[in-house]
């Protein structure tokens, strides 16, 4: 009797254990994607309440996995078949459902909107928000033409997904249908899924000329599921079943050592569940390196490539080790002289090596500066370093800049910033240092003005009381303030050792940059050639310098308004973004995650430019 009871308990428990299976879903590996080789995707569904798989590849764990949970943040195209013959209860199951599943999706998934009849058309861009899905779908209507563009609608929303940062992307396609009007094939729906890494979910709502096939391939080969209805009613229970997959879908990526032809055996463990598959890389394309492309795939798939970047590397190596050589020349120079000048001194070795290092970078900067030496903005460089009154050669700034540069893009890069924004940040941070050098540029320029009135007071008395030129010079130095004082002495310097006191004031009037010093300048060679009263000169001359900066000085204080208007209206729409980043980040990242975002935020600063460009025009005087 025991043994009639147990037999007719086990058939109980297998129907059990397979509805709970069913209930749970499939669970182990369920895609493999080798079209990125040497990039493998690896797709796994993993039980409920179960943590990250593990993968192995030929028996040995896989080295740099990177592991993404599609429950937690994505990217999600919903097409929705709108053709013919969805028209009426299909096409509004289809849209409720499709709400339900927009409603109840997390916070931080993106959602885009495709619907394809006879061409494919994306209704909304990608947004965090579900408000512009619900808009559209709530309005969504059947086509007026026959067709159905399927493949079209696959690739068009692959396209979009590739543009995405999300590192989930998931294409869910209902349709009642088979494709008739794409002009995109089958395969190439496939190859653009496998581009964008996005992983394909059809629901098909069988009827009369339906083919299931063209739909489950195309799931699988991406790593998706595919589920069939023959009534639109139980799309509602269907999108609820993708999205309790997606919640247990991980996508796997690595990158791996084995070579093209070669076969893996794949095997994931998750809680208790162990799968495994065989593949074959594939034998022929070029590799695709994931990352960042700068430039385009046409570029590096080019047979003349491979020899460009070797001439690069070649001339990278010649030009480093010219250099070395030059940088060394020094040293060697020192070491011929060295017999000439005496007993050398012992120094210590620590000394020894510190100098060492000088003359190496001495070396480098001197090189440096004999291979740019022609270049105007290498010249316009060291001429803002000498107004600046810096003690640095235009090479000792130039690698500042490329250091600075490398710096700040290493660190954006740790932390994780947009490849592209990190090209941004470094090329703002390689003209930083040469900001600050132009500002102090022209305080120290500003400065000069406002002592010339009195630099040329002191020249008339000079000459009044009878000195000659140079002796008034003379006072200027021992009574001047810096700047002044410095670069008339350097003037006078320049006369003890040979040189005309005309060049030497023109040099000076180059060095300082002053409009209201070369007009003195003007005025003084004029009156020294033709003869006259130096001292009247002098004199007219520090009076009209000095109404000159009075009449500047009012332009400034009438025209202050509007300056502070430009730097409020310039200013606070990137303060109010600062601070409405802070506070409410979700509502911010539509700018910053979507394509639609992305055009606002370029359109408003160029208009910002414009503005300020403007704004400054208006404020601005020349006189």
């Amino acid at each position: 009797m025991r043994q009639q009871q147990v037999q007719w308990l086990i058939p109980l428990f297998a129907a059990l254990s397979l509805m709970a299976a069913r209930s749970a879903g499939a669970a182990g590996l369920t895609g493999v994607d080798t079209s990125g080789y040497p990039e493998v995707r690896v797709t796994v569904v993993a039980p409920p309440g179960s943590g990250e798989p593990k993968l192995t590849e030929n028996g040995a764990p896989v080295a740099g996995l990177h592991a993404v949970n599609l429950g937690s943040a994505k990217s999600i195209v919903l097409a929705v078949d709108r053709s013919q013959s969805m028209k009426g209860h299909k096409l509004a199951n289809a849209t409720r459902a499709a709400r339900v599943f927009v409603g109840a999706k997390n916070s931080a998934d993106e959602i885009e909107v495709v619907a394809f009849g006879e061409q494919s058309t994306a209704l909304t861009q990608f947004s965090t928000s579900a408000a512009n899905a619900d808009a559209v779908l709530t309005g969504l209507a059947a086509d007026t033409r026959t067709g159905t563009a399927l493949w079209d609608a696959v690739v068009q929303s692959a396209k979009a997904l590739q543009a995405q940062g999300a590192p989930g992307r998931v294409i869910v396609v209902v349709t009642d249908g088979t494709d008739v009007s794409s002009s995109a094939t089958f395969t190439q729906a496939i190859a653009a899924a496998h581009r964008a890494r996005a992983a394909v979910y059809a629901i098909g709502i069988a009827g009369p000329g339906f083919s299931p096939a063209p739909l489950r391939e195309l799931a699988a080969a991406t790593g998706g599921s595919y589920l069939q209805t023959s009534s639109s009613s139980n799309l509602d229970a269907l999108y609820r079943s993708i999205a309790r997959t997606l919640d247990r879908t991980w996508q796997l990526r690595y990158v791996t050592a084995a070579r093209p032809g070669d076969s893996l055996r794949l095997a994931t463990t998750v809680g208790r569940v162990t799968s495994s598959r065989v593949v074959e890389l594939p034998t022929s394309g070029t590799p695709v390196v994931s990352g960042p492309n700068v430039l385009p795939t046409s570029v590096w798939q080019s047979k003349l490539a491979p020899f460009v970047i070797s001439l690069l590397v070649g001339l990278l190596a010649l030009l480093a080790c010219w250099f070395v050589l030059a940088a060394r020349g020094g040293s060697w120079l020192a070491t011929r002289l060295a017999p000439h000048l005496g007993p050398a001194v012992k120094r210590p070795a620590r000394h020894r090596v510190r100098t060492d290092r000088r003359a190496l970078l001495r070396g480098l900067f001197s090189a440096t500066e004999r291979a740019f030496a022609n270049l105007r903005f290498f010249q316009a460089l060291q001429q803002l370093l000498t107004r600046a009154d810096l003690p640095l050669l235009a090479s000792e700034l130039l690698y500042i800049c490329v250091g600075v540069a490398f710096a700040v893009a290493f660190l954006a890069a740790v932390v994780g910033v947009p490849f592209l924004l990190v090209l941004v940040v470094a090329v703002l941070a390689a003209f930083a240092p040469i900001f600050w050098v132009n500002t102090k540029a022209r305080a120290r320029m500003k400065a000069f003005d406002n002592q010339l009135p009195d630099v040329l007071i002191t020249i008339a008395a000079s000459l009044k009381a009878g000195h000659s030129f140079r002796q008034a010079v003379q006072a200027v130095v021992d009574e001047g303030a810096e700047p002044s004082g410095k670069e008339f002495r350097r003037v006078l310097t320049e006369t003890r050792l040979g040189r005309p006191m005309d060049d030497a004031l023109a040099e000076m009037g180059e060095r300082i940059g002053s409009k209201n010093l070369t007009f003195v300048l003007t005025s003084v060679t004029i009156q020294r050639q033709i003869g006259g009263s130096l001292a009247g000169l002098f004199d007219m001359v520090a009076e009209t310098v000095r109404q000159r900066q009075q009449f500047a000085r009012k332009i400034r204080s009438l025209t202050a308004m509007g300056r502070m208007s430009a730097y409020v209206l310039g200013g606070l729409p990137v303060f109010l973004a600062i601070l409405i980043e802070l506070m409410s980040p979700e509502y911010m990242a539509p700018l910053w995650n979507t394509a639609t975002g992305h055009l606002i935020v370029g359109t408003s600063v160029v208009m910002l430019g414009i503005g300020a460009a403007l704004l400054k025009k208006i404020v601005s005087f020349r006189g």
